[in-house]
């Protein structure tokens, strides 16, 4: 199936524990290249968003990027240091006894000491529950976007597979126009030859049988029936790549060396007219569609 690797995609994910953004670029890349902005609170998340980030992609530079903001904040930790407010009441004792003060030791006098009472804010860290439900949120979220991106690809993909179809056509009638050249320049050849040896025979005696012989070498040398049949190999495997669920890009990649390889091998051998026009033609196609194909998943 023919997916393209660019795409992009970004959502926000509302429920009752938390509101969470997410945001996902993909642009290509000969391997799968994951760059994740995860907030330092939620950090153990990660493992989950890249296993579902290679669920979803094969190939591709990929930007995911996470914020959160908690809907219900858990109640704040109050911690009294037990050590301090013992060792204050008794100082405040002492000088009580000594005529220095007055009264007693009241929670507005804990209160205006930060070394008597510590209040903190309970992070994921310390609430495993909410930490696990948090954790549940963002990973619906992030497969919320991957699928809006996969559609985005899917998309682009199918504008790509219909441009690479008709190139791909149009390759498939140019090996049978170069086929049907290099035939008929193949038997023109054949019979240059036997022309020129009409001529020399006249003046010089030759071997009949000899003569023959190095004929059918050389009308052999210039035959691509072989390169041809591989070409139209090449192009039924295309067609069976491009139907199967899996990516294809590589493979895709792969066959257009192969299908340049065996041009350049025609063009070496193929004599007659019009086949070089026709070889430049497909080796341009050739090119256009390793183009498009650097943008297949």
């Amino acid at each position: 199936m023919i997916k393209s690797m660019t795409g992009f995609a970004s959502l926000t994910h509302e429920d009752e524990r938390a509101t969470i953004a997410v945001t996902v670029r993909a642009v290509n890349h000969r391997f799968l290249d994951l760059q994740l902005r995860i907030p330092q609170a939620i950090g153990d998340v990660e493992a989950r968003v890249r296993a579902l980030l290679q669920k979803w992609l094969a190939r591709g530079r990929v930007e995911l990027g996470i914020s959160i903001q908690v809907r219900n904040a858990a109640a704040p930790t109050v911690e009294l240091n037990q050590e301090f407010a013992t060792a204050l009441a008794a100082a405040i004792e002492q000088a009580r006894s000594q005529g220095l003060v007055q009264g007693l030791l009241t929670p507005g006098d804990l209160l205006r000491l930060p070394q008597a009472i510590a209040v903190k804010e309970r992070t994921p860290e310390s609430d495993p529950a909410a930490n696990g439900r948090i954790a549940a949120s963002i990973e619906a979220a992030v497969e919320q976007a991957l699928g809006e991106l996969d559609a985005m690809r899917a998309r682009e993909g199918a504008h790509l597979r219909a441009d690479l179809d008709a190139r791909r056509a149009l390759l498939a009638e140019l090996i049978e126009r170069l086929r049907l050249a290099a035939d008929d320049g193949r038997v023109t050849l054949e019979n240059r030859l036997r022309e020129r040896i009409d001529e020399i025979r006249l003046e010089l005696p030759v071997d009949q049988a000899m003569i023959a012989q190095e004929i059918v070498r050389a009308a052999a040398r210039s035959d691509i029936s072989e390169e041809v049949t591989r070409f139209r190999a090449h192009l039924a495997h295309w067609a069976v790549l491009v139907e199967a669920a899996e990516p294809c890009g590589r493979k895709l990649d792969f066959l257009l060396q192969e299908m340049n390889r065996e041009i350049n091998t025609i063009g070496s051998k193929a004599d007659g007219l019009g086949v070089s026009e026709l070889i430049i033609n497909a080796k341009a196609e050739l090119e256009r569609m390793r183009e498009q194909v650097q943008n297949v998943e």
